[in-house]
């Protein structure tokens, strides 16, 4: 079999489960998988490109260990510390990414969970924007529990945010203050709730493609709806800062294969996009649908959202823009 049959059998109703001979996307041409990731794409989620942006609501002081995080307090990086940002702040973040055409807007706080007065604030935070912006809202916001996911829905989030990282086995390779277990635990909660969860990890970070392709089978076994696939940017001060730069083509197969394991979930470019010829073209031509874009109230932000609009509406993708 070659990528071309694999990816009409999974257009056909196939799925990519732990019991199959997952090597196959190791060693298969590149270009062969990336043009099956793409008919997939095309098939199950179409040519409508899904645009999120976010916003660092809170930030630094995070208590976990994560190897990768600038915000982490274990290491010394030179990442902002601030609490929980005012609402007008967030609310006028929100309606220029609304102007913009972006199609949700999220908010992002440092720490294990937003808890207290500061989870308070989101709540009314979301209401205000709910009510006076036309955006799919967002929340990542750490290991909520249910009563607190049933709250910010009830408020007018719709997507929740909460990576993985990286693969059960090579979890604990990356933080030890939380469990791999405890990330399962709380997208099932997400999911119970009945709001679009979205998970994915970093690439990057030392792994195997074993790992890698772990992740790709364990967010299809949760039923995820949107994978954002980051590709590592050493930060200077974190365990991680040494690491080598990926290069795009093994990128490239990465976003494939997870477009074939999760064929109707919007796989998302994230962080790493610099390491990517042309704003990512190639990635949106190898089974990719989504991306995070913009990510600040300021004009660059602005010109960042436009470019990848046009880049996305020159591969003939669909981006609303709302008037």
């Amino acid at each position: 079999m070659n990528a071309s049959e694999l990816a009409q059998e999974i257009i056909d109703g196939r799925r990519i489960t732990r019991e199959d001979d997952l090597t196959f996307f190791l060693t298969c041409d590149l270009e062969e998988l990336c043009a099956g990731a793409d008919r997939i794409r095309e098939a199950f989620v179409g040519n409508k490109a899904d645009l999120c942006s976010i916003i660092n609501g809170r930030s630094g002081r995070c208590p976990e260990d994560c190897k990768y995080c600038a915000q982490s307090a274990y290491y010394h990086t030179s990442c902002e510390i601030y609490d929980f940002l005012p609402e007008d702040q967030i609310l006028a973040a929100c309606k220029v990414n609304e102007q913009e055409g972006v199609d949700r807007f999220s908010i992002v706080t440092a720490g294990k969970a937003l808890t207290g007065e500061e989870f308070e604030k989101a709540i009314h935070t979301y209401e205000t924007m709910k009510r006076e912006c036309d955006i799919d809202l967002c929340a990542s916001m750490g290991f909520l529990n249910e009563e607190q996911l049933h709250r910010l829905h009830q408020a007018g989030v719709s997507s929740y945010h909460h990576n993985i990282e990286t693969s059960r086995r090579n979890f604990p390779n990356i933080c030890t203050t939380h469990t791999y277990e405890m990330k399962i635990a709380t997208l099932k909660k997400v999911k119970a709730e009945g709001m679009y969860a979205c998970s994915g990890g970093i690439i990057g970070m030392g792994e195997t493609w074993e790992d890698r392709l772990d992740m790709a089978v364990s967010l299809a076994e949760i039923g995820v709806d949107s994978i954002p696939i980051n590709a590592l940017m050493p930060i200077a001060g974190t365990p991680l800062e040494k690491m080598p730069l990926l290069t795009e083509d093994d990128i490239l197969r990465t976003i494939a294969f997870f477009r074939y394991i999760n064929p109707q979930a919007d796989i998302r470019l994230a962080a790493g996009r610099a390491l990517l010829s042309h704003d990512g073209e190639r990635a949106f031509r190898a089974g990719a649908n989504a991306t995070i874009t913009g990510n600040m109230l300021t004009t660059a932000a602005c010109a960042t959202i436009r470019s990848d609009r046009k880049m996305l509406q020159d591969l003939g993708r669909d981006v609303v823009v709302r008037l």
